[in-house]
């Protein structure tokens, strides 16, 4: 990886932001009638967020693969109510509204015109991006995203935080490990516990049945982490109590897989690239040909305006 080590990384959950771009941004169409709603939405976020917290590198996160064959093998059920279709030998088949579909490659196209720098890893999501490059990033951190389970990568000692953006990029909240304690009662590298433990439906994960947040900061709080909360179920001597005790034991093949699923990957194999954002892009005329085509002239005037500022 090439980036400066001054300065802050900024690290985009790309299908997190088009989606919300999506579904937030009134239809607007090109001259040849294709929606271009989240492509311009994306767009105006990343001039919000550059604008905001002008940071020296930016990598728009990719999902190469949004739902690994190795985490379905350990937990059948990872997102299969997202599953429309599968495929054998290739990666199933996401639900997403046909006219989002179309717009994802005029998103790749104009951040290519842009140079600005697109990540994915083959066998992996976005999030695995996320972590292995703010893990190995050696500066301040920015996660924009609008997924809690990118809260386990939250270090204050160095300073990676997340900009939550579950209420809109225009009201994100800087999400640091006072502020996951102050809301869940647990310190952030606990995060990824919690959430195996609680569950959540939108990724297909069960949780421990009658184990809500409460009683998971709870436990949390008193063994520390997965591990310990097991070898205290385990352990006949602990003063772990007979009804959550009964609950974990009772959960124990769930909790034997859930966790690796549910951890972010911090050290996947990345291609070379460069993060650094660039301040003017690389090829211009493709840029405005690109803005005619797809009606995007005022967007793509805002971000050119943000980057050369």
């Amino acid at each position: 990886m090439t980036s400066q080590q001054t300065g802050r990384l900024m690290l985009l959950d790309t299908a997190s932001m088009y989606f919300r771009a999506f579904f937030g941004v009134p239809e607007i169409t090109a001259p040849d009638g294709t929606p271009v709603n989240a492509v311009r939405g994306l767009m105006d976020f990343i001039s919000r967020l550059v604008d905001d917290y002008g940071p020296s590198d930016l990598v728009c996160c990719w999902d190469n693969d949004w739902r690994p064959q190795w985490r379905v093998d350990l937990l059948p059920s990872y997102k299969a109510h997202r599953v429309v279709a599968e495929r054998a030998g290739a990666p199933d088949i996401e639900e997403v509204p046909d006219p989002l579909e179309v717009q994802i490659p005029i998103i790749l196209d104009m951040l290519s015109a842009f140079g600005i720098c697109v990540v994915g890893a083959d066998g992996y999501e976005a999030d695995d991006v996320i972590g292995t490059l703010a893990t190995g990033a050696g500066q301040p951190v920015d996660i924009v995203t609008g997924d809690r389970d990118l809260f386990q990568l939250v270090d204050d000692q160095l300073d990676v935080r997340v900009l939550y953006i579950a209420r809109g990029v225009g009201n994100h909240e800087r999400v640091t490990n006072d502020w996951v304690r102050n809301k869940y009662g647990i310190d952030a590298r606990q995060y990824a516990d919690f959430a195996t433990l609680r569950g959540d439906a939108s990724d297909g994960l069960p949780g421990v049945a009658g184990v809500g947040e409460k009683t998971a900061a709870t436990l949390l709080n008193r063994f520390h982490d997965m591990a310990g909360i097991l070898a205290a179920a385990g352990d006949p001597g602990s003063d772990l109590g007979p009804g959550p005790r009964g609950k974990i034991k009772a959960a124990a093949d769930y909790l034997d897989v859930a966790p690796a699923v549910v951890a972010v990957a911090r050290d996947i194999d990345l291609d070379p690239h460069d993060t650094t954002l660039p301040r003017t892009p690389p090829d211009p005329e493709r840029v405005r040909e690109l803005a005619e085509r797809w009606g995007l002239e005022s967007p793509t005037v805002r971000l050119l305006d943000v980057l050369t500022g």
